[in-house]
């Protein structure tokens, strides 16, 4: 068990930039924050993910842990959480999204439910496509190549708030194309 002052010490490591404080901290924390990540998303691979997000996010931003305000396990759990939480909200909306853009399966569907399908998916594409090029290539890039917001922002070459901007914005002005359209309610 660690205590605050161990945090505190590890903390002005990680800020030095001690990647022996990061791997320590790895070793100490990694198995409760990947059980804490598989409980929430029900997904071990997102898990994973979730995982490498947080100890990342540890790493590139040290100062965002403050050991003045409560322990580094606490930190880790809150982050973990929210992370996950983000994990599955992105991974459902790709699906719907995915969803609205996969061809038809004309073979199931009467000859109106294809044509509503389609009409649909003429409605998205274009929504798509009336986005601001920013917002267009993110959501496209997410949506429709399946990046994640942090490869949206390599691919972009922008920061990865950035990134994660344009797609919340993208997403909103694509969900009040589409409920204009009567796509979506």
């Amino acid at each position: 068990m660690r205590t605050g002052d161990s945090d505190a010490r590890l903390h002005e490591r990680l800020v030095g930039g001690d990647d022996d404080a990061l791997a320590e901290i790895y070793d100490s924390w990694s198995a409760l924050v990947f059980s804490l990540a598989v409980r929430i998303t029900r997904d071990r691979a997102g898990a994973q993910d979730v995982t490498q997000d947080v100890f990342v996010h540890l790493w590139e931003r040290p100062g965002a842990y403050d050991p003045g305000r409560g322990s580094l396990r606490t930190w880790l759990c809150v982050t973990t959480r929210g992370r996950a939480l983000d994990w599955i909200r992105r991974t459902e909306t790709r699906r719907r999204y995915q969803a609205a853009a996969a061809p038809p399966e004309v073979a199931e569907a009467g000859v109106d439910e294809s044509i509503l399908w389609q009409t649909e998916v003429k409605a998205v594409r274009a929504a798509v496509q009336a986005l601001p090029a920013p917002q267009r290539e993110a959501v496209t890039l997410a949506y429709f190549h399946e990046r994640t917001y942090r490869e949206v922002a390599r691919d972009l070459s922008i920061p990865e708030g950035t990134a994660k901007s344009r797609l919340r914005v993208g997403l909103a002005h694509l969900a009040d194309l589409l409920k204009a359209e009567g796509i979506i309610d």
